[in-house]
């Protein structure tokens, strides 16, 4: 207590805190401005406020290097499978000078019914090529057939670009092999024999 009796706190003689002061006066032992102007460019382009960009797919899939390498592999992959279907290296079926061969083995009423399903190839450009056309002799067997009872059959190639072949074989089997031969080429093919009732057959298809 002071001399006039007013009550003085214990440390009058430190100024308060609260005390107004002149910002000049002040030291900033930490000051942003100052540290970014000393920082590497990069540090500061972290800290440069950028307008909103609209969300796009493409930009989610590559906006980082992770996505950008798996968006890329993705890319690629389908390339490459849609490149090998156009060329028949992803279908069953096989090229006979020209002609690509499909074979299916369906089984009707115990009958074991073979379909060859020939398609004239078509270039880059769409036009049918020059395929071969005449007689195409086929050899059918199976795992448990015995070489003399290998069946034999023989069709004709025309002019038509699409044409199919319907036979029966007097065995059956789950699986069967088919030898197709031209003049000049000869391929071998695998089938699986595949069920079927008389309300899924098609009126007006029967073996020759």
């Amino acid at each position: 207590m002071s001399d006039s009796g007013e009550k003085r706190r214990p440390n009058a003689n430190y100024r308060l805190s609260r005390e107004s002061a002149n910002e000049e006066d002040i030291t900033y032992y930490y000051n942003r401005e100052h540290r970014l102007a000393k920082a590497p460019q990069s540090v500061r382009d972290l800290y440069k406020e950028q307008p909103p960009r609209r969300p796009g797919v493409f930009r989610s899939l590559t906006n980082t290097k992770p996505k950008a390498m798996t968006f890329i592999s993705i890319v690629v992959m389908s390339l490459t499978i849609m490149a090998m279907s156009f060329l028949g290296l992803l279908s069953d079926s096989e090229d006979i000078e020209g002609n690509r061969i499909s074979v299916q083995a369906v089984r009707y009423e115990g009958t074991v019914i073979m379909t060859v399903n020939k398609t004239v190839k078509r270039n880059p450009l769409g036009r049918l090529v020059s395929a071969y056309t005449g007689a195409v002799n086929i050899a059918v067997t199976a795992p448990y057939v015995m070489p003399e009872n290998i069946f034999y059959h023989r069709i004709f190639f025309t002019l038509e670009p699409q044409e199919s072949y319907h036979f029966a074989v007097p065995f059956d089997s789950e699986e069967m092999t088919l030898v197709i031969q031209t003049e000049k080429k000869t391929v071998s093919m695998k089938v699986k024999t595949t069920e079927t009732y008389a309300q899924d057959a098609h009126p007006g298809k029967h073996p020759e």
